[in-house]
C-alpha cells in the first residue's frame, strides 16, 4: 500500500528457492499455514449503512474486520480478491486471497518479511506481489513518525509470482533496490511495475516470466502505482514532478529509502511509455488511479477537498480523462482509497477507515456499482 507500488526472470537456485518458497510462519509466528487459517474464524460480509451522497454505490458490504487491510484487487473472473493485511499476530503486511463475501481467506505469501502490491494474473492461476523476505525474514523497520509523512521504499523489495495457494514461488526481479507495485495487462502479456534501479522511481514493464524488462518513464520524481487500461493500450499512474529545492529534497529522501507523497498528480501514457499526459493538477496528494470499464475515466483517491492539511481526508473521485470533469464518489469523513472495478464493471472494491471498531484500522469494502 504505502510501498512506493527489475532484472531478468530466473528460477531461484537450490537453497534460495527452497527458502523463498517455504510455507513459513508469519512474522514471529510459528504456526503452520493450516493452523493459521483454522484460527481465522471470519465473520461473513456485513451490509453497512449507506453514506449520503454515495449514489454510485449500492449494497455496500464490509469484508474484513480487524487490522490494516488494503489494496484489494479482483481476479480475472471477478470471483475472488487478493489483498494485503496485517492482523492478529502478524507484525507486517502479508498477502491473502478471499471470496467476495469475505470467506475463504488464505495466505499466499511466505509469512516472512514485508509484502505489498499483489495482483491476479488474468487466468487466475498466479498472483504477483512484492516481498522483502529474501533480504530478511523479519519485518523491516517502519517509517519514521511524521512530520514529514513518508512512505518507505524498501530496497529489499523484489517481485515474485506464486499460485493462489502460495506454491511454486518464482522470483521475477533481482536488480539492486526497490522493485514493487506489479500489475498485469488484461490479456496477461505484460506486467507493469515500479523500480528504483536507475536511482529514481520509474515505471517499467516485463513479460510474466520476468524477461524483457523495459523502462517506460525517465523523468525525475516518483512514478508509481501503474495500471493498464481495459484494452491494454494505456497505463495510468501517480507521479511527482519536483524541481529545484523540491527535487533536491526528493533525492535526499530517496537516498534514505523514503518518499514524501504530499504532492502527487495522476497521469496516463501509452503502454510503450509514449504520450504522457497529466490528468489532475490540484497540487495535493492524488494516488491509486484505476481505469473505469469504459477506459475513458479514472477513479482515484485524493485529499484535494480536505480543508485541514494537517489531518487530510481522502475520498474517491471519478475523472474524465479528456475533459477533466470530476465527480466525487465517496463521502465518508474517514479515509477511502485503493479502488478497483471488477472486470465486468458491476462492482467496486476499495479500502476505508469507515465503521472502524478500533482507531487506525483499515478494512476492505465492496459495493455494486451504479452508473
Amino acid at each position: 500500500m504505502k510501498s512506493a507500488r527489475a532484472g531478468l526472470s530466473r528460477a531461484l537456485p537450490g537453497l534460495l528457492l527452497a527458502m523463498a518458497a517455504g510455507i513459513g510462519p508469519g512474522c514471529g509466528d510459528s504456526r503452520s499455514r493450516e493452523a493459521e487459517e483454522a484460527a481465522q474464524a471470519l465473520p461473513p460480509a456485513r451490509v453497512v449503512s449507506p453514506i449520503e451522497g454515495e449514489v454510485h454505490l449500492k449494497n455496500v458490504r464490509q469484508l474484513t474486520f480487524e487490522g490494516e487491510n488494503a489494496e484489494a484487487y479482483f481476479s480475472g473472473d471477478g470471483n475472488r480478491l487478493v489483498f494485503q493485511s496485517t492482523h492478529g499476530e502478524l507484525k507486517c503486511d502479508q498477502i491473502f486471497v478471499m471470496n467476495l463475501d469475505g470467506t475463504g481467506r488464505r495466505r499466499v505469501s511466505t509469512g516472512k518479511g514485508r509484502t505489498t502490491c499483489s495482483y491476479f494474473a488474468p487466468d487466475g492461476d498466479r498472483i504477483v506481489y512484492a516481498s522483502t523476505h529474501l533480504g530478511s525474514p523479519d519485518c523491516p523497520p517502519p517509517p519514521p513518525p511524521p512530520p514529514p509523512y513518508v512512505w518507505r521504499v524498501y530496497e529489499d523489495f523484489d517481485i515474485f509470482s506464486a499460485r493462489p495457494d502460495g506454491g511454486d514461488l518464482r522470483r521475477l526481479t533481482d536488480s539492486p533496490g526497490y522493485d514493487a507495485e506489479p500489475t498485469y495487462a488484461r490479456d496477461g502479456s505484460r506486467i507493469v511495475f515500479t523500480s528504483a534501479r536507475t536511482g529514481d522511481l520509474e515505471i517499467w514493464d516485463m513479460k510474466p516470466d520476468g524477461s524483457d524488462q523495459r523502462q517506460l518513464t525517465d523523468i525525475p520524481g516518483y512514478d508509481g502505482g501503474p495500471f493498464f487500461s481495459p484494452d491494454g493500450k494505456k497505463i495510468c499512474f501517480r507521479a511527482s514532478r519536483p524541481e529545484g529545492k523540491d527535487l533536491e529534497k526528493y533525492r535526499g529522501l530517496l537516498a534514505r529509502g523514503q518518499v514524501e507523497p504530499s504532492h502527487l498528480e495522476i497521469y496516463v501514457m501509452n503502454a510503450d511509455g509514449g504520450d504522457i499526459r497529466q490528468v489532475t493538477s490540484n497540487g495535493r496528494a492524488n494516488f491509486c488511479p484505476f481505469f473505469h470499464p469504459s477506459g475513458r475515466k479514472l477513479i482515484y483517491a485524493t485529499n484535494k477537498h480536505s480543508e485541514d492539511r494537517r489531518k487530510p481526508n481522502f475520498d474517491l473521485f471519478l475523472v474524465d480523462i479528456e475533459s477533466g470533469k470530476e465527480e466525487r464518489i465517496t463521502h465518508s469523513e474517514d479515509f477511502d482509497g485503493f479502488p478497483m472495478f471488477s472486470p465486468d464493471g458491476s462492482k467496486l472494491v476499495w479500502a476505508s477507515n469507515r465503521y472502524n471498531a478500533r482507531r487506525g484500522e483499515t478494512n476492505v469494502f465492496i459495493a455494486d456499482w451504479v452508473e
